[in-house]
């Protein structure tokens, strides 16, 4: 039996697929007599288009990522879903007129014009190889693209098997696919590792598939069937290093090379370990499974290992949701002893402590993504962060001092949230404008799917609808969109506008002055020499000399409130005055002092002071995700809502 499995635009392109990867290795691996192989469909069409028109990464960059929101990449598959070159192109026009720029608007057009083209050769040539089974992954912009192919595949040859599955065939979302697209013959929902298997396993032997768990299948009249999905999921053991053999020489022969180096993307853990106790209100990136489940230490340093010496690549996107804290003190110290010049990304929690961020460094993680998402405690607190205001504060000091290179992005919107909450963030922002921005400007939440604010209306958003740009994507009645839908729009929530461009300046101002802002400390024992150089404070030099203001700036390495730190030094103090009057007005009068001087930040009553410790590198000041084919997203002021690296990592990831 032949499986060929396609990936469509608009996965990235600097990475092979982790999905696709791990389903040729289980169909060689499990099901005897199977000749499994990818399709890089993405590639497949930067060398379609480029050979056509003008296209750039950044533009690529656009439709994959940074018009999520909008969903502009789905739209321009449209026209060949439904066979038609001017599918609802007034319709987009009129909805898109704020949102785009004239040029934006017409690169699309033109783009949704010749969609058909690509796609019908595109299936002329899966058709003409003769597959048994084709599978799509969608996740994503990938939906529309994979369900074109799929119909233009099935009706050059209906024999042909059709199968789709990822992040956007979960639950309800792959029930209506394969109930809305008759095409298909096949949706796995949820994991698919297993599934996957056993439909491929029940399809060589003639049997009926009926049974498997999560999948969608057609009566002999043509009806949808879904049947229930697994309520326990795959345990790490089962989980297949991918084979990603194929990709890395098509990578090198097509125009994608130019712009882009290629990456590795490993797989340690599925799940989220704080999701499992407490789910961040507006996250529904885990799907319909969040229990933390991790490869064993061993088993993950043995892929990592493997894969960078077949393939020579080094550099990794580790997609784990959040990295396993217990890898810290096992597969982290046998990483920085490989002698690998290893470069991983990977996503953490943000009150990890410098000692913990210094041993990623050393094991050559370059890049984190610790889900700052704000600098105030009382909103951190509505999303359900586990994380105040400093700590967020603390990790992008600390992270500077050890040499990671941070993302995050500066969310807002959320239900019971005030102005009064962001003033004294954007207040200080001048004196944090040394440690790293935001990606982009502030976003506005989108309502997804398996979220609490999905799941649990009283939280807020209640009178859900699909998000406007499905609308003029598919051509389905509202209740269809929705149970196909991952992103949804509801009344606003939140600050005002005035308070979000207010806050918006600030953070664009951050973005624009950090690369020559400086403030660093070194301790010299009896004496703690500050530098800085921040457009909003005139002092370039500054030595604490008293025993006891240095005592209070060791102390806020960590985040405390005046009462403890009052506590903390009494004790280190014993012979000043034993009336706390003295004490107190002492720390409140040196607080107010570092407040004016911007060496310390406050937030839900804890300081905290900013000053990394000075090293060398620090004045290199690089930033591995400069290139946009990253986790840094352009600064296109035409996007609606910002992506963002949380949406760019979890693109990375379209686990079956």
């Amino acid at each position: 039996m032949r499986v060929l499995l396609i990936n469509m635009p608009w996965a990235p392109l600097e990475t092979p697929s982790l999905a696709l990867g791990i389903l040729k290795r289980a169909a060689a691996e499990k099901v005897p007599g199977t000749q499994a192989e990818v399709l890089h469909a993405n590639l497949e069409y930067i060398d379609w288009i480029t050979n056509r028109t003008e296209f750039t990464r950044e533009e690529y960059d656009y439709y994959a990522l940074s018009s999520y929101f909008l969903g502009c990449g789905d739209w321009v598959f449209s026209s060949a879903l439904y066979d038609d070159p001017e599918w609802k192109n007034e319709e987009f026009t009129e909805a898109m007129r704020e949102e785009l720029s004239e040029s934006r608007m017409a690169l699309t057009h033109e783009l949704h014009a010749s969609a058909p083209e690509f796609i019908e050769e595109l299936a002329e040539r899966v058709v003409a190889e003769a597959p048994d089974v084709v599978g799509f992954t969608s996740s994503y912009q990938q939906n529309v693209a994979a369900l074109a192919a799929a119909k233009h595949i099935k009706r050059l040859a209906p024999e042909t098997v059709v199968v789709m599955g990822g992040a956007n065939c979960d639950a309800e979302q792959g029930a209506a696919a394969h109930r809305n697209f008759p095409f298909v013959d096949y949706v796995v929902r949820g994991e698919g590792d297993v599934a996957f298997v056993r439909l491929l396993t029940a399809l060589r032997d003639g049997a009926t598939p009926t049974a498997i768990p999560g999948l969608c299948w057609r009566k002999a009249d043509g009806t949808s069937v879904a049947t229930p999905m697994s309520t326990v999921p795959l345990p790490p053991g089962a989980i297949l290093m991918p084979d990603h053999g194929g990709y890395f020489e098509r990578f090198a022969a097509s125009a994608a090379r130019n712009w882009t180096e290629p990456l590795l993307v490993v797989e340690g853990a599925r799940g989220c370990w704080w999701g499992e106790k407490h789910h961040c209100t507006f996250c529904g990136l885990n799907g319909s499974f969040m229990e933390f489940r991790s490869k064993s230490p061993d088993t993950f340093y043995d892929e990592i290992i493997s894969l960078a010496r077949e393939h020579q690549v080094l550099d990794m996107y580790v997609v784990d949701n959040i990295l396993d804290m217990g890898y810290l003190t096992s597969l982290v110290p046998r990483l920085t002893e490989s002698g690998y010049d290893l470069r991983l990304r990977v996503e953490i929690k943000a009150n990890m402590r410098r000692s913990q961020l210094r041993a990623l460094a050393e094991a050559g993680i370059i890049h984190v993504q610790p889900g700052i998402e704000s600098l105030n405690s009382r909103v951190l607190g509505l999303m359900d962060k586990g994380v105040s205001g400093c700590q967020n504060v603390r990790m992008l000091r600390d992270a500077a001092e050890v040499g990671l290179s941070v993302a995050w992005n500066y969310l807002r919107g959320f239900p019971g949230e005030r102005d009064q909450d962001y003033d004294p963030i954007i207040e200080q922002i001048p004196a944090v404008e040394h440690l790293t921005p935001s990606a982009e400007a502030s976003s506005p939440i989108t309502i997804e799917r398996f979220s609490p604010y999905f799941n649990r209306p009283e939280l807020g958003f209640s009178q859900l609808r699909a998000k406007k740009h499905y609308r003029f994507t598919y051509d389905l009645p509202e209740e269809e969109l929705y149970d196909l839908a991952y992103i949804f729009e509801s009344q606003p929530q939140g600050i005002g506008e005035e308070t979000a461009q207010r806050l918006d300046d600030a953070l664009q101002t951050w973005r624009d002055v950090h690369p020559a802002s400086r403030l660093t400390h070194l301790d010299l024992d009896d004496r703690i020499v500050l530098v800085n150089q921040r457009r909003a404070f005139d002092w370039n030099t500054l030595e604490l000399t008293e025993p006891l203001e240095i005592a209070a700036f060791r102390l806020l390495d960590r985040p405390r409130t005046p009462a403890a730190l009052i506590r903390d030094l009494a004790r280190n103090f014993p012979e000043r005055p034993a009336a706390e009057k003295t004490l107190e007005n002492t720390v409140s009068d040196l607080l107010k002092h570092w407040l004016r001087l911007g060496l310390v930040f406050t937030d839900g009553g804890q300081y905290i002071h900013i000053a990394p410790r000075a090293v060398n590198g620090e004045l290199l000041r690089l930033n591995v995700e400069r290139r946009p084919d990253h986790w840094e997203v352009s600064d296109d002021a035409e996007a609606e809502e910002g992506t963002g690296p949380r949406l760019a990592a979890a693109l990375a990831y379209d686990g079956p």
